[in-house]
């Protein structure tokens, strides 16, 4: 049988709270950016790098490649996809993103619509670890 003393009790408190603070401190450094801006991709090449400023917001900008149309709609630090030629149409029932990270998907046209951050100096890949 395994009994836990006073002192055992009180370093597993010390422990997890340590660990609480840790996980807090890393995700909210990770995840606060000094600017976002919109990547869009067509078979895997950048097509357009988009920042977000007010002048944006409310602005449509029409992808036409030999793989298919969509029209993007840019809100205020968010985006979304409002218009395509794909037979699901799953990239305009998404919805907006806004959050880096986050990616709009349509494999018909095979385009890709990615939130990215940037700190300005050496960036954790909060997503990976």
């Amino acid at each position: 049988m395994f009994l836990l003393t006073k002192g055992d009790k009180y370093l597993i408190i010390i422990i997890i709270i340590i660990s609480l603070i840790s996980i807090i401190y890393v995700e909210r450094d990770a995840t606060s950016y000094n600017s976002k801006y919109i990547s869009i991709q067509v078979n895997g090449k950048e097509y357009k790098k988009i920042t977000f400023n007010p002048k944006m917001v409310g602005k449509t900008i029409p992808i036409k490649t030999k793989y298919g149309y969509n029209l993007i709609e840019i809100g205020d630090k968010k985006v979304r996809v409002i218009e395509a030629d794909c037979p699901d149409k799953l990239d305009v029932k998404q919805g907006y993103i806004s959050k880096p990270g986050e990616t709009i998907v349509c494999l018909p046209n095979r385009l890709i619509i990615e939130i990215k951050g940037e700190n300005g100096e050496n960036e954790i890949d909060y997503l990976s670890y």
